[in-house]
């Protein structure tokens, strides 16, 4: 493939002239804040393991700090952005910055928990400096509806990252913690200062790095079925696994039943469950009357992110 030019990458003036041309100020409302900083981009994408033969799919590019330095890397770049003037400019930073690849990039239009395919060949990464607000239902959402995603490297608010990473019997170890863990072998890879960002946010960042399981996990209780106990243990995980998953099971009784049946102690709490557990436990439900309830199967992914 053929080099880049030396200053593709945008730095600080870069990112504040075509925000300026633009008339863009970041907002809040869709957790803006972007990446000022050559250097930080091209390590995430190091940190990410990016081949040249991976197909990247990319959230929320913004003004395309990160954008340029996936293109740098990999065979090719599809980027999902909701913002409607962002995305009418990014193909045309990416023409002009790097007119060498800018027939490896791809645009899609629409708001990310939407998007249920993607132009050109099956993704194989997804590298994202992801919304704090909507961070952890996109990461689901993604790596639900998109098997070929291999590697992962998401960059998100610290509190959120250390959530994702956490292993069981961990004070911040919750929903984020188990369903990420569903799809992938999750680790903490780094963390990025606040500096780096326009405008700079209150809060710090960090990268979380997911692997996928090369196998799926092995039970018979569908995805579905696994994350309704998780969202039901940890509704109230101050309380036993056998009152937290009373509702859940039809009462305290049969809740007991399902985790004795399942090697667990009706006496725990969800925090120092596995998915392997969980995935147990979904497994013997009882169906009262020979059919099973779907009632509170699942959160909203809004609810997701915020639920520890």
């Amino acid at each position: 493939m053929t080099s880049p030019t030396p200053d593709a990458l945008l730095g600080p003036a870069d990112i504040r002239e075509l925000a300026g041309a633009l008339g863009v100020r970041p907002t809040k409302q869709r957790g803006q804040n972007f990446v000022i900083d050559a250097n930080t981009v091209r390590r995430i994408v190091r940190t990410a393991e990016v081949r040249d033969d991976d197909v990247v799919v990319e959230v929320g590019p913004g003004l395309g700090s990160l954008t340029l330095a996936l293109l740098e890397a990999a065979d090719r770049v599809v980027a999902v952005e909701i913002d409607d003037v962002l995305a009418g400019a990014l193909p045309s930073t990416v023409a002009a910055r790097m007119p060498e690849r800018a027939d490896r990039f791809a645009l899609v239009h629409s708001d990310a928990m939407d998007v249920q395919e993607l132009p050109g060949p099956p993704p194989t990464a997804l590298v994202a400096n992801l919304p704090y607000n909507v961070a952890v239902p996109v990461l689901l959402h993604m790596l639900d509806t998109f098997p070929t995603i291999e590697r992962t490297l998401v960059m998100v608010q610290a509190e959120v990252a250390d959530r994702l990473a956490a292993g069981p019997g961990s004070k911040v170890y919750g929903v984020p913690s188990v369903k990420a863990n569903w799809y992938a072998e999750v680790k903490r890879a780094g963390s990025i200062g606040r500096n780096v960002f326009w405008p700079a946010p209150n809060v710090d960042s960090g990268l979380v790095a997911l692997t996928r399981r090369a196998e799926p996990l092995k039970t018979s209780a569908s995805r579905r079925e696994v994350f309704a106990v998780v969202d039901a243990a940890f509704a109230q995980r101050r309380k036993t696994l056998r009152a937290a998953l009373a509702g859940w099971a039809g009462s305290a009784a049969a809740a007991e039943a399902a985790l004795v049946a399942a090697g667990v102690s009706p006496q725990a709490r969800g925090e120092s469950l596995t998915v392997e557990e969980f995935a147990r436990i979904a497994e013997h439900r009882a169906a009262p009357g020979g059919t099973e309830t779907n009632e509170n199967t699942e959160t909203t992914e809004n609810e997701e992110s915020a639920q520890s």
